[in-house]
This record gives C-alpha cells, structure tokens and sequence, in this order.
C-alpha cells in the first residue's frame, strides 16, 4: 500500500513547480499566435435592423477560417464579415458555416427586418455637386443669374432634381456632371435597383431599332460606409455597361475647355447654324484639340459663367461616338443606345434606363459586392457633336429607388 505525503510536502512542491517556471514555459502557456481567437460569441441568436439599414456582423474567428454566409440556403455571402440589407420587413434565418483546417462548424441565426420608424423618400433627397461641361444648354438648364456662385448654382440644380416633382440639369460635354444623394440606402438586390430619368426618346424616322436622341452618361455609385451623410471618405464605382470592357472604351480620360474671348470675331461656318466654329478651344490628354461650335439656336455663354478660372478640366470614361447622321446630308442625326448600364440611354420607361449595382467595378476594372449605394454621380460620356444638334449632352431629370414602394 502506497503512503500518501503530507499535505505541507504537497502544497510546497506546488509552489517550487511554479516558481521555477522559465521564459519559454511561459510562451508554450500563454500562445501569443494573432490567429488564435479566444473562445467566445460566434454569432448571436438574433439581430434586428430596420429596413434599408446595413446590418454588419463580424464573427469571432481566426483570420484563416473560410466563411459561408447562407439564407435559407442560398449563399448571399463568402467574406469575413457580412453586410446585410433588405427592402422587406420580415424574418430570415442566418447560416454560417466555417470552415478551419478542414473542420466545418455551423452557426445559426435570425435576422429581423423591421419596418422603419421614418418615412423615406425613393428619390433623390441632395444634389452635392454640379459642374456641367461646355453647352448649348449650359447656364440655361438651369438658369444662371449674374452674380450666382457655385454653392448657389449647385442648390438651383437641387430644387430641379428632389423629389418626384423634378425638372431637368443638362451636363453639357464630355465629363459635365452632377452628384446626388437619397435619404437612405439603396440595397444590392438580385435584378436592377434604381433608375435615373433622362430626356432620351426614339427617333420616329431612325432605320434602326432602339435609336433615336440617345444621350450616355457614364454612372458612378458610392456606398456611404462611415454614414455621415457626404460622399467624403467612401470610394467610388463605376458602373460597367455593356461599352466598358470594349476597346473603343478610352479610361482615365481627360478634357480642358478654355474659356471663350468676348472680344474674339466669330468664324461662322459654311452651314447656317454655325454661328462661330472656333468658340471654346479645348484639348485632351491624348494629344488632341479642337473647338465646340456655337450655334444659332443658342446665343448665351456656352462657358459656365460661375467659373471664374481661365480654363477647367473634366475627367473618366470616354466611351465611342454613338450619333450618326442617317440622311447623309446632315438633317437627320441619330443617336444609337447602347445596350444597359448608362443614364439618359433610353427612354424613362424602358429597362434600359434601369440601373444594377452589381455592375460596379473598381478601379482596375474588378467587380465589387456593394451592400448598397447612398450616392450617384452622373457624367456625360461621349465627346460629340452631332451637327446642327448641338454637342451630345446627357441630361439628368432625376432617379429613384426601385425597392422602395
């Protein structure tokens, strides 16, 4: 039979054992490995979040675990943290399953859409930014008054586009836009998510189909990450439509427009229309220049008159001429739409006019999974002139979420 040792003999053993522990006993005890998680709450059992509010959860997991995101399920996700939005009050079961050297573990959840205590508008709520390119319609669409500054030009461009009740912005040339922003988050839904109205229609004289006075405009989305309110830290997407990837498509594209001499003499030109064919010179970034006519129809200042500087320049993605004249004798001019993904490209109430956020891209051209969008930048992205017509121009007479009923 073994004797036990005195509980004194016990205890003081216990206290040499530790004592003497060294350095590296102390590293094997404590792993100080970044991708060791200590054990804790995975998911919760339930989130609430109202309508168009971006759920985030963020797991607590070792940086190397491969994550499967599912809804009743089908996967809406496969990232290390999820961002949730929907358009619908109503319950969805959340399945998470993580995948860490092999081994699978599942989590399950709920999440519950609630309806929103505010009441939000499907329009445009804030026009931020406005500075057309050179234009017939410039200072006219809207109106300039002497004396306006820029911050009062861009809050006239605000009274046209809020609401339902809207008029119309025209953005000139190449590269003139306008930025605008809703009173909340357009969600990334599976199909189109928001339209932008133009003046576009089709030509009841064009031979061919879905032409007619087709204006592009290259579309550039945000999502408001920080929720302030402002397009100030977020980064930009563009929208790639059907032209982007092709090679008729120029990126990084740039124009400087100089500002016109009042006491320069016109140069009419041959046709009676051209009032004077060196107006506005400009140049690009690619060596080339030119000049915007000016015609009869349209006597004012072409130049934005609250832009006191001598020239300005405008920059993106120039995409191919799409005008056309169809009579060969410069009376019928048509302009071909292109096939989705750009403002005033078709009629207001056509498909085309139809916007999906999923065709955001990043700046190397990579597609990006944007929750939603809180804010739209519209410029025109053709430089044309398309005859007695005047420089293609798009026009913006507002948008609207297609979620929200």
């Amino acid at each position: 039979m073994k004797k036990k040792l005195p509980y004194f003999i016990v205890l003081l053993m216990t206290i040499l054992f530790v004592g003497c522990s060294d350095d590296d006993n102390k590293n094997e005890l404590v792993p100080e490995d970044p991708e060791v998680v200590i054990p804790g709450e995975v998911l919760k059992e339930s989130y609430t979040i109202s309508r168009f509010k971006v759920l985030t959860i963020n797991p607590n997991l070792a940086a190397n675990s491969q994550l499967t995101w599912s809804v009743n399920d089908s996967i809406i996700s496969e990232t290390a943290q999820l961002e949730f939005i929907s358009p619908y009050a109503k319950n969805y079961p959340l399945t998470l399953k993580v995948n860490s050297n092999g081994v699978v573990t599942t989590y399950n959840s709920t999440i519950t859409i609630t309806k929103e205590t505010t009441t939000y508008s499907k329009y445009i709520s804030n026009v931020l930014d406005f500075r057309p390119g050179i234009g017939q319609f410039t200072n006219e669409i809207p109106l300039y008054v002497a004396g306006n500054t820029e911050a009062v030009v861009i809050n006239t461009a605000k009274k046209a586009l809020v609401g339902s009740n809207t008029t119309m912005v025209s953005l000139g040339s190449f590269g003139g836009y306008v930025v605008f922003g809703f009173d909340h988050t357009i969600p990334n839904m599976g199909g189109r998510d928001f339209k932008i109205l133009g003046n576009a229609f089709w030509g009841s004289e064009a031979s061919e189909s879905r032409s007619g006075s087709c204006e592009p405009g290259i579309v550039v989305v945000a999502y408001d990450k920080n929720k302030n309110g402002v397009p100030d830290e977020e980064e930009w997407y563009e929208i790639a439509g059907s032209e982007y990837f092709k090679n008729t498509t120029i990126k990084n594209f740039s124009i400087t427009y100089h500002k016109p001499d009042p006491n320069k003499q016109p140069v009419a030109g041959i046709e009676f229309w051209q009032t004077d064919v060196e107006y506005i010179s400009w140049e690009d970034n690619l060596g080339n220049t030119g000049y915007k006519t000016k015609n009869v129809f349209h006597d004012q200042s072409y130049y934005p008159l609250w832009i006191a500087d001598a020239s300005y320049t405008l920059k993106g993605t120039k995409i191919e001429d799409n005008f056309y004249d169809q009579s060969g004798t410069g009376n019928y001019w048509v302009g071909k739409s292109f096939e989705f993904g750009y403002a005033d490209n078709a009629p207001n109430n056509d498909e085309a006019s139809n916007i999906d956020i999923s065709w955001a891209v990043d700046k190397n051209g990579n597609y990006v999974k944007l929750p939603g969008i809180d804010f739209v930048k519209v410029y025109t992205g053709v430089n044309q002139e398309a005859g007695w017509l005047g420089e293609v121009s798009t026009e913006v007479a507002g948008a609207y979420d297609l979620h929200l009923k």
